[in-house]
Parts: C-alpha cells; structure tokens; sequence
C-alpha cells in the first residue's frame, strides 16, 4: 500500500486533523541509512510528523524543517518536507544502541535525550524563514511536538507517531495529528478528550488492518469527521551530480586547487540519501575555470 496521509476536518471546522501511513517512507529511510532499530523508531517518527506539518504549509514552494537534537547518542536528527508532504533527512549516529524499557519497548528516549531541544524552521519564500526552537520535554519526539505546538503555535494538539519493526525490517509506520481550532467548545474539547484515552497505540490500530480513514473515525468519534482530500506521500531526495557541485565551489579556489594537486579526484555523499557522486580531475579543473 501507498504511503498517504487524509487531511480532515471535524466539528464544524471546531478541529483539523491529518493521518498518515509512511511504512515505505520509514522502511526506505531505514535501508537508506542503515539504522538500527532504535534509530529507524526515532528516525521514522520524525519523518511522519515533518510530512504532515509539511501539508500544513499553504504555497508549493514551502519548505518545513524539524530539528531533534536532545543530547543523546543518536545526534541530531533532522528531517525536511516540502509543501506536498515529501521528506528526506538523515541521523547523525544511526548506529546508536542503548537498552531497552523493561517491556522490551524501544527506549527512543535514551537515544535522543532529554536536554535539548526540537528546532522549527518555516521557508516561506520570505527574506527570513521562521524559527521557532522548545525544549525536548520527553525524546519521545510525540511529546514534543505536542509541545512545540503550544507554545509555539498556541494551538493544543494531539500528536502519536509509530514505528513497528520485525526484525530489522519496517512492518507499520504512521501517526496523526489532531489540532484543535480557537472557536473549539467545551464539548468538542471534552469529546477530543475522552476519545483520544480510550486509544491504543498507532502501530496496533495498524497492525489490526485499521487505514488512516479508520483511524481518523476512531479518534474523532462523536464529532462527525470529514476528510477533505488524501495526499501521497513518500521519502524522496533530489539531489544530482550538478547539485552536488555546489560544496567542491563553496570550499574556494584555493582548496579546490589544493585537491585537484594532492587527490586528483574528489567524492562527495549527499547526507539525505548516501548517494556518491565522483569527479575526475578534468572534471575538478573545469569546475575550478568557471569559480
């Protein structure tokens, strides 16, 4: 099944809500980096969520970038959505191990830390982008977009994310978000409420077969759901050879000269997808002609 995402909107506009399977984003993200377990949980969280606060951007060319950096083994991790839910990003320690809870759940908290913080940043074509940065209040990620959603945005918001591994391999993947509008009644907001304790988690709902649409009723029961429009989604990164080129004329001509004299030919790895593009001397020296 495609990864997507349905965009909806329940109590007479009084709540929006958007949910998403990303399985093949997560399971390419995971094959991409080489993540362990730990990793690809704290990874593919970040991912789902990045692409549905992606379709919260309003023009095609907005960019969203989500920054997770808590202090932990794992690094920073970082993901970026464009305005139509399509993610890349990468970890920086995606060989992190620690131990897990005594339940025998993934310990994503261990991994990222608890003592920095998640990092927002709006391209809006504008001359600044926007930059909004809370403190991590778990390394659950959930939690702290929750978080970053009310004081940032002073909108309360319900955000679960989930990732389930057999193995290595990526089984379910997805999450929702469930924010709630200013003109929100005491009864909606009660409604809301009782709902979302009566949850069980994400990656259950998936495995019993239950699709964003079921989910989306599950959570809004009581508060007459409509979906608005269902949107695919998936990880993709455009890098090429000729973008690539840009960091060999970004180090100066000097440097560059220096390479071309000592190494006689460079490599340069995207950090998004891993992929190497190599450049031969003679291709060095033209670059160097043209700076």
């Amino acid at each position: 099944m495609k990864d997507y995402v349905v965009r909806a909107t329940a109590g007479d506009g009084q709540v929006r809500a958007f949910v998403a399977t990303t399985t093949n984003m997560v399971e390419e993200s995971r094959k991409l980096h080489n993540t362990t377990k730990v990793a690809t949980a704290a990874f593919g969280r970040t991912l789902t969520a990045t692409s549905m606060m992606g379709l919260m951007m309003k023009n095609d060319g907005d960019k969203l970038t989500v920054i997770i950096k808590g202090g932990g083994p794992i690094g920073t991790i970082l993901a970026t959505s464009n305005a139509k839910g399509i993610v890349k990003g990468y970890v920086e320690n995606p060989n992190v191990e620690v131990p897990d809870y005594e339940n025998g759940k993934l310990n994503v908290a261990a991994a990222v830390g608890t003592s920095g913080v998640v990092r927002v940043t709006k391209d809006l074509g504008l001359r600044e982008p926007y930059n909004g940065a809370y403190p991590l209040v778990s390394g659950e990620i959930a939690q702290d977009l929750t978080h970053y959603f009310a004081l940032s945005e002073q909108t309360p918001s319900v955000v679960a994310l989930g990732v389930l591994t057999t193995g290595m391999k990526v089984e379910h993947a997805g999450g929702f978000i469930v924010q709630l509008m200013p003109d929100a009644t005491e009864e909606t907001i009660s409604k809301l409420e009782e709902n979302v304790a009566k949850l069980t988690s994400i990656t259950n709902m998936m495995s019993d077969g239950k699709t964003p649409q079921d989910i989306l009723n599950i959570v809004l029961e009581g508060l007459n759901p409509r979906i608005l429009d269902k949107i695919d989604v998936g990880f993709e990164c455009e890098c090429s050879k000729e973008r690539v080129q840009k960091v060999l004329v970004a180090i100066g001509k000097k440097e560059l000269a220096s390479i071309i004299e000592e190494e006689k030919e460079a490599e340069i790895g995207c950090q998004f997808c891993n992929s190497k593009y190599k450049y031969s001397e003679e291709e060095l020296l033209a670059i160097l002609k043209d700076m």
